[in-house]
This record gives C-alpha cells, structure tokens and sequence, in this order.
C-alpha cells in the first residue's frame, strides 16, 4: 500500500482496457490503485457498441472525494471523450496536483476503430492539458492528430515537446516490420530508443492502456521517467508475449497482466 496510483479513464467491462486495465497494472507493479470514471464505453473484445457519458458533476464529485483523502503519488489520464470533460479535469489537477507527475495516454481510437476521443476535443487537450503533463504517451496516429504527418519520429517527437509536456514516449506499434520500437524525448534534449522484437499476437486489447499505467506504476514507485519507460516497455512486452496464444473472446485479447504471478497459483490447482 506503499504507492499509490490514480487512473482518471474509461471504463471496459470486458477487463482489458480502461481502468480495468490500469488497476491490473497498478497491483501487478506492486501499487495501490484508484480511478476516476470519465466514461462508460459497452464494449467487449469484438469492439465498442456504445457510449454512454459520465454527467460532469459526477466526475468532479469523483476527484473531490479521493484528492480530499487520498493524495496519489502519481496519476495516469487516459480516455477523457469530451471537451468538457477535458476542461473539468485539467483545471482539477491545475489547482490540486501541481506537485504529482501526471501521465497522459491521449487516446482517440480504440483497437475496433471507434472514436475514444471526439475531434472537436483534440485542440482542447492540446491548449488546456498537455502542458501540464510529465510525459504523454502518444501512438503514431495520435501523434499525427497532435501534431501533423511527419516521416521522422524524432522530429514528431521535438513537435509533441513544443505542445509543452516535459517528455514524450512516442510509441512505435504501427510502423511495419519486425522491431515495434518507442522512442523517448524529454526537455532537456536526451532521447534513447526503446527497442523490442514484435510479436505476433492478435491480443492487443489495452497496450497502450496498460503501457502508461505502468509507467504511473514506476513513476509512483520513484524511479526517473526515462527509467519508468524502459521497465514499462519490457514488462508490457512480456506481457504480450505471455497472451499471444489465448483470447478469452472472440475479438482482440488483452495482455496477461499478471503474466509473472500465475505461475505461482499452479502449486495450488485441483
């Protein structure tokens, strides 16, 4: 119960993404997890069925009650949907987080192709939340909503940077080949490639969830953010790794969270 994390995201019934997800990364990385619902996607593996908002009283009333009790020591964003509800959450944790690291996973796009993020919403996460961030975590689409279309990664890279977060972990899952490598930049100029063999695996559900929640994870835990990266990339790597040959649906699988914990339940099946 020694660290402490909040993910202020969505909600996936189907355990993989969301919140679920961030909770199973939270406890699997050895923290105390809580979240802050902000919306209420219907989804399963196949893909999102409907979306339902979260009433905006609601989400304040959230965060009032954990930051009145409960101070985390690092806080993970992630699907926000709405202008509104950008705005509500960026100018909470302007007045009540200024010295908890934040984490911001600028989702749009869900694994099924359906919108996570509203486009009129974009340039209110750009203006208002960006800049209050340590490190955001972006995919190659996301980026290009953020910033434009760029053929070099360290120069999107130096173009998120400029939207004022103190550093970037530009993740690099849809470029094609067989390395799916992310490349980190921070303020100060320092950039290092993280780099790992891709994996053949249709259970993805959540990556980008899980990704940014450990990096929350180690943050929390104390460890500089360019550390927190390198150990979040290879524990979602093994992670991946460790699902690839079980769904437990129909569609997109989620990663095996506890990948380096179950096998210690073997000892005690019947």
């Amino acid at each position: 119960m020694k660290y402490k994390c909040l993910s202020i995201a969505g909600f996936d019934g189907s355990g993989g993404a969301g919140i679920q997800a961030d909770l199973k990364t939270f406890s699997a990385l050895g923290c105390y997890g809580m979240t802050i619902l902000t919306a209420l996607p219907v989804q399963n593996t196949c893909g999102i069925r409907k979306i339902y908002d979260i009433p905006l009283q609601a989400i304040a009333d959230q965060l009032e009650a954990i930051f009145a009790d409960i101070t985390p020591d690092c806080v993970k964003i992630g699907m926000l949907f709405s202008e509104e509800v950008i705005e509500l959450v960026s100018d909470f944790l302007r007045k009540n987080a200024t010295s908890i690291p934040l984490v911001l996973d600028p989702v749009m796009i869900a694994k099924s192709g359906d919108l996570l993020l509203l486009p009129s919403a974009i340039d209110t996460m750009i203006n208002k939340l960006i800049g209050l961030c340590t490190i955001i975590t972006p995919n190659l689409p996301e980026s290009y909503e953020l910033v434009g279309y760029y053929d070099d990664q360290k120069q999107i890279a130096t173009k998120l940077l400029q939207l004022g977060a103190k550093s970037v972990l530009l993740k690099g899952g849809h470029n094609k080949g067989w390395q799916s490598n992310d490349l980190f930049m921070d303020e100060t100029g320092h950039i290092q490639l993280l780099e790992a063999k891709r994996i053949n695996s249709k259970n993805t559900h959540g990556t980008g969830c899980t990704l940014s929640a450990a990096i929350c994870a180690f943050i929390a835990r104390g460890m500089p953010v360019i550390d927190a990266c390198r150990y979040a990339k290879n524990y979602l790597t093994n992670a991946i790794n460790h699902s690839k040959d079980y769904s437990p649906g129909k569609g997109h699988g989620s990663v095996h969270h506890f990948y380096h914990l179950w096998p210690i339940l073997k000892s005690l099946e019947v």
